[in-house]
């Protein structure tokens, strides 16, 4: 049945990071999914926005530049950790006039999509 839905429709039933990984045939160690799976996601989720406007229209190139993007951002947690890869907005500190750090975050970065 996999065959015959677009890329874009086989993509929506994907839940998990591992649904994610084993669709485009990306090996994986489970235990560096298992730490870092949201991560990881969120990851290939910003290259793919910002290669977004440069994707061929054709089906089968896309499939191989979304390998290529999750398959780098699982490597991104392979070779580091989520708190130097500061994937999410809490990870990412700002210094204070005063001194020190804030993690302060904004109800309008919370909310976007």
């Amino acid at each position: 049945m996999e065959d015959t839905l677009s890329l874009a429709e086989a993509m929506e039933d994907l839940v998990s990071a591992e649904d994610f990984l084993e669709f485009f045939e990306i090996p994986y160690e489970p235990s560096v999914v298992h730490v870092n799976r949201l991560h990881i996601l969120q990851r290939f989720h910003d290259y793919l926005a910002k290669q977004a406007p440069n994707l061929p229209p054709e089906e089968e190139q896309q499939r191989g530049i979304y390998r290529l993007w999750l398959e780098r951002a699982y490597q991104d947690f392979v070779n580091s950790n989520s708190i130097n890869e500061k994937v999410f907005a809490v990870f990412q500190n700002q210094a204070k006039p005063e001194g020190g750090f804030s993690s302060f975050i904004s109800l309008d970065k919370v909310f976007r999509e």
